[in-house]
């Protein structure tokens, strides 16, 4: 079940607490910190899309930072994102039409109150998804099964996930947007997430560098991750469904974790404690705890 990695501290008594695995390497790669299993299996979810992407720029993919950015993104829905959904789509020779994730409304809230329907376009994993029919035009693979996982752009993916990690991939599953989706350990995918931080394969620096260049393309301008990328150079963070996120910095100390319950709303503060031994603080963004108009608490991580 993991350990506890943030409490709920109200009026100086611990509310509630949230369990889950955590894990932190050094600059030479050895753990610097763990709470939990590193060995944990997991889902990673949206995380480790920057991989995926390295997949399909190594297959042939060329996009431009902003764009090839978009394809690592959980994008809030904005129009500048589904603008550049398009865009990847046109160099495709293709339409909205062509995607196959499905179809929901933008994370953004305002934009999302303005969307009558949901639609593939607007779903967050659009960009993703737009990179995939991309890297199957460029290789004359065909498009209308490019989520089976025996497709060779999915089987792509999972060699460009298995090098990185260091780890053979023993199960596919479906992720929520539609696409195949790999069980991987914690640790192994905070050892991809830094092999490809410190890689001087070109692929991999193209990718990483493009994230951290246009941070409000990989979530949105009020989103936590692209806030924190774009006030500390060169930090590269990816959140991921059900609580999952990793992080790392350029002289290779990264970090990843899962909060068991997949909720939301200790992410915040184990992932300021987790920039903290990446030598990032930005405490100014603890989360606050009300009793009525008062501050009287907060979330806070126990490491």
């Amino acid at each position: 079940m993991g350990e506890v990695l943030a409490e709920l501290i109200r009026n100086d008594v611990v509310e509630s607490q949230h369990a889950g695995h955590f894990v932190a390497l050094d600059i030479d790669g050895s753990i610097l910190l763990q709470k939990g299993d590193p060995t944990q299996l997991i889902y990673p979810r949206s995380s480790y899309k920057a991989v995926l992407a390295s997949a399909m720029v190594r297959s042939g993919v060329i996009l431009d930072p902003r764009l090839l950015a978009l394809t690592c993104s959980s994008h809030s829905g904005l129009l500048m994102h589904q603008e550049g959904v398009l865009e990847i789509l046109r160099l495709a020779g293709l339409d909205e039409s062509a995607l196959q994730n499905v179809k929901g409304k933008p994370l953004d809230e305002v934009a999302a109150l303005a969307t009558s329907e949901p639609t593939r376009l607007a779903m967050n994993c659009s960009g993703k998804h737009a990179g995939m029919l991309l890297g199957c035009s460029v290789n004359g693979w065909t498009t209308q099964n490019y989520l089976e996982p025996g497709h060779p752009l999915q089987q792509a993916f999972k060699i460009e996930l298995e090098n990185l990690a260091g780890e053979r991939i023993s199960h596919t599953a479906v992720d929520g947007c539609g696409a195949p989706l790999f069980l991987i350990s914690l640790l192994g995918l905070a050892r991809a997430i830094r092999a490809m931080t410190i890689s001087t394969d070109p692929v991999h620096q193209s990718v990483v560098d493009a994230c951290r260049s246009f941070p409000e393309i990989v979530a949105g301008p009020e989103r936590m991750t692209s806030i924190f990328m774009g006030q500390h150079p060169g930090l590269f963070m990816k959140s991921g469904a059900e609580s999952v996120m990793v992080a790392s910095v350029p002289d290779g100390r990264s970090f990843a974790f899962k909060v068991n319950d997949g909720g939301l709303r200790p992410r915040n503060a184990i992932a300021l404690a987790g920039l903290r031994l990446l030598g990032i603080n930005a405490d100014d963004a603890v989360e606050k705890v009300y009793g009525g108009d008062h501050v009287v608490g907060s979330i806070r991580a126990t490491f």
